[in-house]
């Protein structure tokens, strides 16, 4: 798995995942706010399968 999330959109991934899993938890959104899982898996392993079919790189190029 070659790295295609960084910077901002990983840790936007990270907070957003974590905050839908909160609201899930205290039952303010439902079953629905699991999906937190999804963006909160893609920012921690800097990897997104629908990235890699759109072919986007969010991460810097080394040199």
């Amino acid at each position: 798995m070659t790295r295609n999330v960084g910077g901002i959109d990983r840790i936007a991934r990270i907070v957003v995942g974590i905050v839908l899993i909160l609201l899930a938890l205290t039952g303010t959104i439902g079953a629905w706010g699991w999906i937190g899982v999804v963006p909160l898996a893609t920012g921690l392993f800097n990897f997104c399968p629908a990235y890699k079919l759109l072919g986007v790189n969010t991460c810097k190029l080394k040199k």
